[in-house]
C-alpha cells in the first residue's frame, strides 16, 4: 500500500508529521516522514474518524496518571471520540493490532481534568486512552431516569435533574466524576444504606465490548453483559451511553454533626440508625479532638424535607449518645448539601494538597471486625497520614449492593473504611503505600474486600482471586466472552 493511500484513511494530529498507521513490526505509528516505503502487511491504517486521535507528547504526558499522582504510564495514542462509532471503530482496530485501551473520565473542573483513580486503575500503558469528555451530553432527563453520555459528571446531571425537582438518588461526595466512570467502578455515597451504590440505580447501558460490538444491556437483555460492566472495573467494554434512575428532590437538608470519644458507642449509634432508617443519608469519619490529642467518631446523618414538613429534632436524635455538648445542627438547601465539597477542594487546590501523591485506601469491612480493624488503625494512623484529608467509616446494608462483581463481605452488615489522605507536599508517598498494603493484608486475614479505586502496591494475580472468591469464574468467564484480546483497560491489573 502507498503512503498517499494510507494517508486517505485517516491522520492523528499533534505531530509534525501526520500519522497515518500502526506499523506491527516496529510496534510503534507510521507517519508522512518516513524514508522506509510503507508496507500495507505491516502498517495497519488509522480508520476514518468522526473525532480525532492525538499523539502529541503533551497530550500522552496528560493521561499518563491520575488523581493519585503516584503512578505513570502514557499511552501512544488519545482518543477524542466525535461519535460512539468512534470508539467501536477504535476497539476494533485496537483489537487487531494488540493496543491496549481504556476509557479516561477526566474528571475535575476547569483546567484540572484527569482520572479520579489513585493507583493507575484507568491507564492504558503504550496503548490508546479515549477522552470521556468528548461524549459529555446529557440526552434526557425525565421524571423517572436521565440518559447520558459516559463524560457527563455528576454535578452536570444533579443541576439539570434539580431544574426538574429530580436528583440521582445516590451521589459521591465530590460531584465532579464522570457516570461512566464510577458506575464502572461502583460509585458510593452517603444514601448507599437506601440505595446501593450509584451502579445499582443504572436501568440500561449502551456499551462497546472488546470484540468491537455496540450492545445495549439492561435487566432483561443481555443481562450477563449489564451485570458484568456494571462495577466490573471495565474489563468488558466501554460504556457509551447509560440510562439511570432519578428521584423527587427534597428542598432541604437538615445535617446533623454528632461526634463520640467511645468507638463501642459509635458503632452501636450507627448500626441502629442503618437499621432503622430515620435518616435519608448516614455516613461517618474519624476525626481529631479539639485538643488533638486523640481520634474521635463523628456521625453525620441528614434529613431531607420540603416546604414546612421540618423534621423533629429531638425524635430523630431519640436513642442515640453523641457527646451532646458537641452536637451542631445546620439547615440547609439540598443543593448546598450535595454540592458541599466543592469548597473543601478549592481549599485543597490553594493549599497545594491537590496535585500532590495521594495513596488512597478504601475497603470494605464485615461489620463483625469493623471494630477490631479500626481498634488497630486508630493506634498507628497519624495526622499526617491523612493531611488535610479524611477517613470515611460507616455502615451499609449489604443486601443493597445487587451488582455482582461490587464484591463485599459476605455479612449482612458492612462498613466502609474510605481514607482519602490528602498529605501535605514532601510527604513519604512510598512509605504510605507500604502502610497501605500492609493494612490491607491485616483487613483481608478480617475478611475485608477492597474498593476498586484505592492504592494497594503489588497486588498479585492470586490477591485478586482471593478478592473475588466465588465470582473469579465467572470474571474470568465474562473477559474470555466479551473482551478476549484482554485490550480493556489494563491498569486494575486483575490478570496480572
Amino acid at each position: 500500500m502507498s503512503k498517499a493511500a494510507l494517508s486517505r484513511r485517516g491522520l492523528i494530529t499533534g505531530m509534525a508529521a501526520a500519522v497515518v498507521g500502526w506499523n506491527t513490526a516496529t510496534r510503534s505509528w507510521a507517519t508522512t516522514a518516513d524514508t522506509t516505503p510503507l508496507n500495507a502487511a505491516t502498517v495497519s491504517a488509522v480508520p476514518a474518524l468522526d473525532g480525532t486521535l492525538v499523539t502529541a507528547p503533551a497530550t500522552l504526558a496528560g493521561y499518563a496518571g491520575d488523581f493519585g499522582h503516584m503512578v505513570s504510564a502514557a499511552p501512544r495514542a488519545v482518543l477524542r471520540p466525535g461519535s460512539v462509532q468512534d470508539i467501536v471503530k477504535i476497539v476494533n482496530y485496537a483489537r487487531c493490532n494488540g493496543l491496549k485501551v481504556a476509557m479516561n473520565g477526566r474528571s475535575g473542573t476547569g483546567e484540572d481534568l484527569e482520572s479520579h483513580s489513585s493507583y493507575g486503575q484507568a491507564t492504558a500503558p503504550g496503548g490508546i486512552s479515549i477522552d470521556a469528555r468528548s461524549l459529555n451530553r446529557i440526552l434526557s432527563v425525565g421524571a423517572g431516569s436521565a440518559v447520558v453520555e459516559p463524560g457527563v459528571t455528576w454535578a452536570q446531571l444533579t443541576e439539570a435533574a434539580l431544574a426538574q425537582g429530580r436528583t440521582p438518588p445516590c451521589l459521591t461526595d465530590y460531584l465532579h466524576l464522570s457516570v461512566g466512570g464510577t458506575i464502572s467502578i461502583g460509585g458510593i455515597g452517603g444514601t448507599v444504606q437506601k440505595y446501593g451504590l450509584q451502579a445499582d440505580t443504572v436501568e440500561s447501558i449502551d456499551i462497546v465490548t472488546g470484540t468491537g460490538q455496540l450492545v445495549t444491556a439492561c435487566a432483561t437483555r443481555n443481562r450477563d453483559l449489564f451485570q458484568a460492566a456494571l462495577a466490573g472495573g471495565g474489563q468488558v467494554g466501554i460504556i457509551v451511553r447509560a440510562t439511570v434512575k432519578l428521584v423527587p428532590a427534597p428542598q432541604r437538608a437538615v445535617v446533623f454533626n454528632l461526634f463520640y470519644d467511645d468507638l463501642s458507642v459509635y458503632l452501636a449509634d450507627q448500626e441502629r440508625l442503618l437499621a432503622d432508617g430515620r435518616f435519608g443519608s448516614q455516613v461517618g469519619e474519624v476525626v481529631r479532638n479539639a485538643s488533638d490529642s486523640a481520634w474521635r467518631y463523628k456521625i453525620e446523618a441528614v434529613a431531607y424535607y420540603s416546604g414546612s414538613a421540618v423534621p423533629d429534632r429531638a425524635a430523630l436524635l431519640r436513642g442515640l449518645s453523641p457527646v451532646a455538648a458537641d452536637t451542631t445542627v445546620v439547615d440547609q438547601s439540598y443543593r448546598e448539601y450535595t454540592f458541599r465539597v466543592d469548597a473543601f477542594a478549592d481549599a485543597l487546590k490553594e493549599g497545594g494538597y491537590w496535585h500532590e501523591p495521594k495513596p488512597w485506601l478504601s475497603l470494605f469491612l464485615p461489620a463483625s471486625t469493623a471494630g477490631a480493624f479500626m481498634r488497630e488503625v486508630v493506634r498507628e494512623l497519624t495526622p499526617g497520614d491523612i493531611g488535610a484529608g479524611f477517613l470515611l467509616f460507616y455502615p451499609y446494608a449489604s443486601a443493597k449492593f445487587t451488582r455482582p462483581f461490587a464484591v463485599i463481605p459476605e455479612e449482612p452488615v458492612g462498613w466502609l473504611f474510605d481514607l482519602l489522605a490528602f498529605p501535605a507536599p514532601g510527604s513519604d508517598a512510598a512509605a504510605m503505600l507500604e502502610r497501605n498494603r500492609r493494612l490491607y493484608d491485616r483487613a483481608v486475614a478480617l475478611g475485608a474486600k477492597r474498593y476498586l479505586v484505592g492504592a494497594v502496591p503489588r497486588m498479585t494475580r492470586g490477591d485478586w482471586q482471593r478478592h473475588f472468591g466465588t465470582r473469579w469464574d465467572a470474571l474470568v468467564a465474562a473477559k474470555r466472552t466479551w473482551d478476549p484480546a484482554r485490550i480493556l483497560t489494563p491498569g486494575q491489573g486483575f490478570f496480572g
